[in-house]
Parts: C-alpha cells; sequence; structure tokens
C-alpha cells in the first residue's frame, strides 16, 4: 500500500524545528510566530490533514495519533541532514502527536516542547476527564459549531458550559470546509482518549502550559506529565492558544527554553 502524501512547508535557515499544529493540523494563524522563528532555526509546519494544500472537502475519517507521528517521522525524513536531530513544538493536539514521535522516534530529536497536550488520560480522574470532550463531540453533532465550542471552553476552564448557544448540525460540504469543525468531528475524541506511554519518554522533553490556563484542565496535565516523566514545564504567554494570541512573545519564550538544549548538545 502506498503512503499517503505529506503536506508541510519549509522556511528561514539554522537548525530544524518542526512545528506540529493543534486541531485538525491547520496551521491557519500561526505565521506570525514562525516568521520569528524562521530567523533562527529551519521552520518545517507540518499540515497532517493537509487543510492548507488544497486537501479541504474530501473524505476525512477519525485521526490516530501514531498516523499523524509516523507523518511527522517521514516528514523529517525528507527534511533533515543526515546526522543531524531536530527541535519539536508540538501544540495541543500536535503536542500529543509530539509526545508519540518522540516515544517512537527519539534517536532524531534533540529536544521536544508539547504545549498543553490533551492526553487527559493520565490524570487520576482521566475517565471523567475524557468524558467532556466526548459530551463536546456528542454536542457538536447535535447543535453544531458555536454549541460545541462553548462546552469545549467551559471543559478547559473546569466549569459547566450552563446555556448553550442554538445551532444545528453541520451537512458534510460545511464540515469538510471548516478545519474547526474537521478538528471536533474526526481528532478531538481518539487524541484526547489517547495515553502516552509515559515510560518511554526521554529527558529530552518539555512541557509547556500558558500561564493564563493556570488551574486549568491541560495546565493540570502538562504539570501532571512533567512530573511523572521528570521533564521541565515551562510557562507559556497567553493560555492554550497563546501561539497565536501572543505569537512573538511565545516564540521568545520556546527560543529561551531552546537555545541552552542547543549549547548542552554542543
Amino acid at each position: 500500500m502506498a503512503e499517503p502524501p505529506l503536506h508541510y512547508d519549509v522556511r528561514g535557515e539554522g537548525p530544524v524545528l518542526l512545528v506540529i499544529p493543534g486541531g485538525a493540523g491547520h496551521p491557519m494563524g500561526l505565521e506570525p510566530m514562525t516568521d520569528v522563528l524562521a530567523e533562527h532555526f529551519t521552520v518545517v509546519t507540518y499540515d497532517p490533514l493537509g487543510l492548507a494544500h488544497g486537501r479541504l472537502g474530501p473524505p476525512v475519517h477519525d485521526q490516530r495519533v501514531e498516523e499523524w507521528s509516523e507523518g511527522a517521522y517521514r516528514v523529517l525524513q525528507r527534511t533533515l541532514p543526515d546526522g543531524d536531530f531536530a527541535y519539536v513544538l508540538g501544540t495541543s493536539s500536535g503536542g500529543i502527536a509530539a509526545l508519540d514521535l518522540l516515544a517512537r522516534h527519539p534517536r532524531r530529536l534533540r529536544h521536544v516542547v508539547a504545549h498543553e497536550p490533551p492526553c487527559v488520560g493520565v490524570l487520576p480522574d482521566g475517565e471523567r476527564q475524557r468524558a467532556v470532550f466526548r459530551r463536546v463531540y456528542d454536542t457538536y453533532r447535535a447543535a453544531g459549531l458555536q454549541a460545541a465550542g462553548a462546552r469545549l471552553g467551559a471543559g478547559l476552564a473546569g466549569r459547566e458550559a450552563g446555556e448553550l448557544p442554538p445551532g444545528r448540525p453541520l451537512s458534510r460540504d460545511e464540515e469538510l470546509g471548516r478545519p474547526m469543525a474537521v478538528f471536533l468531528a474526526h481528532v478531538l475524541v481518539p487524541f484526547s482518549s489517547y495515553t502516552p506511554d509515559l515510560t518511554a519518554l526521554t529527558s529530552r522533553l518539555t512541557l509547556a502550559a500558558g500561564a493564563d490556563s493556570r488551574g486549568q484542565l491541560l495546565h493540570r496535565t502538562a504539570e501532571f506529565v512533567a512530573d511523572r516523566t521528570g521533564s521541565d514545564l515551562v510557562e507559556f504567554p497567553g493560555g492554550h492558544l497563546g501561539a497565536v494570541e501572543h505569537p512573538v512573545a511565545f516564540a521568545e519564550r520556546l527560543m529561551a527554553t531552546l537555545l541552552p538544549v542547543a549549547r548542552e548538545s554542543r
């Protein structure tokens, strides 16, 4: 069977930094951050479903973390010079793929930063938290994007959603034309149901959480994974969408996290 096509963009010069976006992998909104990073790194932005490369419209199946991480590894095989090692930034669902990539292919990686990966099954109350995301999915299927977004925001903040905005289910064509809908339909539940093998994660890992996310579900998840793996926990500007909301400050914090690693590896 032929391997699925790969979709990615390369810009800048310097050590390779692989960026795995969150959501359905569409890198929308990340360009201001990668503009800054491309001044110091060869930034390789992976687009697992090709949503930024003209693929909106064809059918999408429920996604698997392993598919994203194996695709990311294939991207590195194409873009990483022989003998070199890559840095990786994964945000949200992309952070889960980055953890799986580190567990499966640590030999080509210098360091991984996973920003608020929603692998909530690792938590002591993990099954209850997974159920939060399943309710978001059910709400999306019953009432559409706005209602599901409101329930998702409430769940991440650890509060009840209250009265949800009215809505309707999306048609197939409407769903396939909207990356957020693809995320809710085909990424949210399978990715949040994934439990990383914490024993397989090496010391080349930093967990990142938004300063504005303190006390919230995904900050707690990042803290837990950092503690169980003996990794550093670094707070980044903003909340769960800090890379989009504060792109320059986010990029600067990432570089401040990775540059000491670069010096130590010389």
